[in-house]
């Protein structure tokens, strides 16, 4: 067979594993896709510079498009993998299945055991220059001195900044033509990385009386978002429970404050996403609850038994990746339905606009609003 055949079959075969990617467990709808342009665009510019032999690392995969396309269609016999989100995980594992390419990944943290001796890394943006930093520190930090990162994204997403941010840590960086509105950006011959990790970063917040500390991918870094500190106002209305759980937790502020209110409770602090569960559990130490904040990475809350939390406290995501959907929410709701005791209490702060109160009353029970100022709402839902 010819060459360019070759290649002709071999982007066939990756179209067909594309089409096939599932987004569970994660929510699935006609506007939400398991892959994108920009998936196909660093495959494509990754085919020059990958050999069979070659080590590749895949950071940010969503649902497994760049980690399967690399085994499938560029000849890589085994890729090491970071994600971020825990159903992202379970999502590639699925998938792998699926392609009949399990067996052939690995995942790891961010950390040299991802990316020792890497000679190409490929990279879905995050929306974060925090996050971007915290990746690009890593590689530079712990790849090959030769190694290539191929970083992709959306062009509507994509800002100088991001080219900054590789500058400081790699000695070129080369932005490519965009194709179907999407751009990947060439960072070759990494700089010597500092002594010391940027990451997490530590701060104090006097407001509260706390230490935050945040991985870069922790929603708002370590500063008090401004949905969590209007919630917090009514920590004097939240009633003390044998068993708290912060869902969604961030960076592990409301699990942080309700566990210094309320010493007696086991307080259970969780996220799907790995970045804030590092965060969250660092902020416990840091303000010397290490052993009274059980900290879980997790989808949901998908391991904690059914009626097993008498309080759960949320601030609801209203994105799914770049797109604003309401699906995170409600499987948030989904979850707490689960989770509640007979009795027990949800309390929700979230956008007005969401409305989401209806919801909330079908999911979980009786729902009153505790308050209201000119962007958030405060609900108080009972377990029925």
């Amino acid at each position: 067979m010819h060459e360019s055949e070759k290649l002709n079959v071999t982007a066939m075969d990756v179209e067909a594993l594309l089409g096939r990617l599932s987004r569970l467990p994660d929510v699935e709808a006609d506007n939400l896709q398991a892959f994108d342009a920009t998936d196909r665009l660093l495959l494509e510019t990754a085919t020059d510079l990958v050999g069979p032999d070659s080590k590749v690392v895949v950071i940010g995969d969503r649902y497994g498009a760049l980690t399967l396309g690399a085994l499938a269609g560029l000849a890589v016999g085994h890729v090491r993998v970071n994600q971020d989100l825990f159903s992202g995980r379970l999502a590639l594992e699925r998938n792998a299945v699926s392609a009949g390419l399990e067996g052939r990944f690995t995942g790891h943290e961010l950390s040299r055991e991802l990316l020792d001796d890497a000679d190409v890394v490929l990279l879905q943006l995050p929306k974060s220059l925090a996050e971007l930093e915290e990746i690009a520190d890593a590689v530079a930090r712990f790849a090959a001195p030769d190694a290539v990162l191929l970083a992709g994204g959306r062009v509507k997403h994509m800002s100088l900044g991001m080219n900054a941010v590789l500058e400081r840590y790699f000695a070129s960086v080369q932005p490519q033509l965009a194709r179907q509105k999407s751009r990947v950006l060439v960072a070759r011959e990494p700089k010597a990385a500092p002594n010391d990790h940027p990451f997490p970063v530590v701060e104090s917040l006097p407001e509260l009386g706390i230490t935050v500390c945040a991985h870069g991918a922790a929603f708002s870094g370590a500063r008090l978002d401004i949905g969590t500190r209007y919630l917090l106002t009514f920590m004097d209305r939240i009633p003390a429970a044998r068993q708290a759980v912060d869902l969604g937790c961030g960076t592990g502020i409301l699990a942080t404050m309700y566990a210094l209110r309320h010493p007696d409770a086991l307080v259970v602090a969780t996220d799907q996403s790995a970045a804030a569960v590092a965060s969250a559990k660092a902020t416990a130490k840091a303000n010397g609850l290490g052993e009274r904040v059980a900290v879980i990475h997790d989808d949901a809350m998908s391991t904690l038994e059914p009626g097993s939390a008498d309080l759960i406290l949320l601030n609801p995501p209203f994105h799914l990746g770049a797109s604003v959907h309401a699906g995170a929410a409600l499987k948030m709701f989904q979850a707490a339905a689960r989770v509640l005791a007979p009795g027990g209490e949800l309390w929700t702060v979230y956008n007005s606009h969401l409305q989401y109160r209806a919801a909330l009353e079908r999911h979980i029970g009786p729902t009153v609003e505790e308050g209201r100022n000119p962007k958030f709402t405060v609900t108080r839902s009972r377990k029925s």
